[in-house]
């Protein structure tokens, strides 16, 4: 991590980082198939704990709230040192390749997550829509958590992202007031635009 934000992802060698880490290239390639790994590693250990946490979802737990109570312990296991998500976001942001393994990364949470909700006898679409909402929730909450001087608790930056979604998504628009009149007729549907 020091090495790629002193001279940039591209630009490292294993050998650099194994010689910075007192190991030989051999050694690091016992731990990781290649450089990218250095920051994607923990992935399979985070699949594992969402599946554990869904399984602590009460059985009457609608999907959302199963994805809350999932996204709680995801939380948890992510939001202990901000500074080095901190660091590890503003390598990844700086490199295609990098962002395009962080979208292959969350397409697995959401897809363990979807079949996941799908055992516990969640239909679809609503298994993957709920997953695939989980994983924006997780995505706006942490990177509101990296890049705020202000937020401290990413638990608390996805239950935020979360409400900001349930908001967005109910038949009242964010842009209007709750006791604000719309211009049409209760009794009048909603004009479509043309496709």
């Amino acid at each position: 991590m020091e090495l790629y934000v002193e001279r940039g992802f591209e630009q490292t060698t294993v050998a650099e980082i194994a010689q910075r880490a007192g190991v030989t290239a051999r050694t690091f390639f016992r731990h990781y198939a290649d450089k990218r790994e250095v920051l994607f590693g923990g992935s399979e250990y985070l699949l594992a704990e969402l599946s554990r946490a869904l399984g602590t979802a009460p059985d009457g737990a609608t999907p959302m709230e199963a994805v809350a109570i999932v996204l709680d312990a995801v939380a948890e296991l992510l939001g202990t040192d901000r500074e080095h998500s901190r660091r590890r976001q503003s390598i990844i942001d700086l490199n295609a390749e990098l962002r395009e393994r962080e979208l292959i990364k969350m397409s697995r949470l959401a897809g363990a997550l979807a079949g996941g909700l799908r055992d516990r006898g969640v239909a679809e679409p609503e298994a993957t829509l709920a997953a695939e909402a989980g994983m924006v929730v997780l995505r706006v909450g942490f990177r509101r958590w990296v890049d705020s001087a202000d937020a401290v608790d990413l638990r608390g930056e996805m239950r935020s992202a979360l409400t900001a979604l349930r908001t967005t998504v109910t038949d009242q628009p964010a842009s209007r007031k709750p006791d604000q009149p719309t211009s049409r007729k209760p009794d009048q549907p909603a004009s479509r635009k043309p496709d």
